[in-house]
């Protein structure tokens, strides 16, 4: 199945759960700059994401794209396993 790239978001952050089946909890860590003082500082958001294989597991780098809505939480797709998890 193809997907659709044109104005789709895009993330990489770790896996944090995989409890589910299909799905995975992502954490994604950004840098951003405070409005008022300027100073830099880390924001995280978790992310239900379809992992349709169920080949992303705990601690695993992986790239999301937003996508059509799966179910009432998920909104985002796993595209790639980027770097897996040293522990094993």
């Amino acid at each position: 199945m193809t997907e659709r790239t044109l104005n789709q978001k895009e993330f990489v952050g770790v896996v944090v759960s995989n409890k589910m089946q299909k799905t995975a909890i992502v954490e994604v860590t950004r840098l951003v700059a405070h409005p008022i003082y300027q100073k830099v500082v880390k924001q995280k958001r978790k992310y239900a994401a379809h992992d349709e294989a169920n080949t992303a597991q705990i601690g695993d780098e992986v790239r999301i794209r937003e996508s059509r809505p799966i179910s009432k939480t998920k909104r985002w797709r796993i595209v790639s396993v980027l770097a897996k998890s040293s522990a094993a």
